[in-house]
């Protein structure tokens, strides 16, 4: 059940419904265009993922102001509280652009030692994951129902999600194909949505190269509550980025962490 009273899950939950109200009028809008951030390859953004930004940074600033934040589109702010606030308006702008509801907005709130409570929201959809701080539960069309990961204890029965085919460069790929060519199934392009469902259940790995603090703190913190664990590819901490894998159980993680270390 989620402690309502606790105010930063209060500023969390205002933050997420500000993004939302800023990013629904521009999903599948015809007139949407985007910018891309790069000089070669595609990293898209749009204008609902800096009204989004823009929208819980103007909540921090009325109700948290003594907080740091990382965000995706305007980078850092310092604080004086030892918390920051982790933010990506919209994970997934690929996504977004193509009108998948495989995106999400990302929250997380970490101190010196990583993310403590994390929020992964699908506006579209209209569902919202929340862990930490006591936490862990989602609410949805169906209403509010508990987080937690499966107990699949074999990778051959285990259902694995990536978002990119690639993963990173050659040598992650080809780590990642160990993995993939044991597990029951593997599925591709589901962006954050991929860990909300191993929160909530659905699947059991998550395997992914090359991500940013602000891609994977909001999740850590949601799946760690339900009940999984999220490390780097060699099982340390890796709220700072890079390699992730995400795993339902310690048991599986284990498997998994096996194949990727395989020379």
């Amino acid at each position: 059940m989620t402690n309502d009273r606790d105010p930063l899950i209060a500023v969390a939950d205002a933050m997420a419904n500000a993004a939302r109200n800023a990013i629904l009028p521009h999903f599948r809008s015809r007139a949407l265009t985007a910018d891309n951030k790069l000089e070669e390859g595609f990293d898209p953004v749009t204008v609902a993922d800096r009204a989004a930004e823009e929208a819980m940074r103007a909540v921090l600033a009325a109700e948290r102001p003594e907080d740091s934040i990382l965000g995706e589109e305007y980078g850092e702010t310092p604080g004086t509280s030892g918390l920051t606030w982790v933010l990506d308006p919209i994970d997934g702008t690929r996504g977004f652009i193509s009108g998948t509801p495989t995106w999400g907005v990302l929250i997380a709130l970490s101190d010196a030692d990583g993310p403590i409570f994390g929020i992964v929201d699908q506006p579209y959809i209209g569902e919202r994951f929340k862990g930490g701080l006591g936490v862990a539960e989602m609410t949805g069309p169906h209403g509010t129902s508990p987080l937690h990961t499966r107990d699949t204890a074999r990778l051959s029965d285990a259902i694995l999600f990536t978002t990119f085919p690639e993963v990173g460069n050659a040598k992650e790929r080809a780590s990642f194909e160990r993995v993939a060519s044991t597990v029951k199934l593997t599925r591709y392009g589901m962006d954050c949505y991929a860990y909300a469902l191993l929160a909530v259940g659905q699947v059991d790995l998550v395997i992914e190269a090359g991500l940013n603090a602000y891609d994977i703190q909001g999740p850590i913190a949601v799946i760690e509550a339900a009940g999984g664990i999220v490390t780097n590819w060699q099982g340390g901490p890796v709220h700072m980025g890079g390699q992730v894998l995400a795993a339902a159980n310690e048991t599986l993680h284990k498997q998994a962490l096996e194949k990727l270390q395989q020379l």
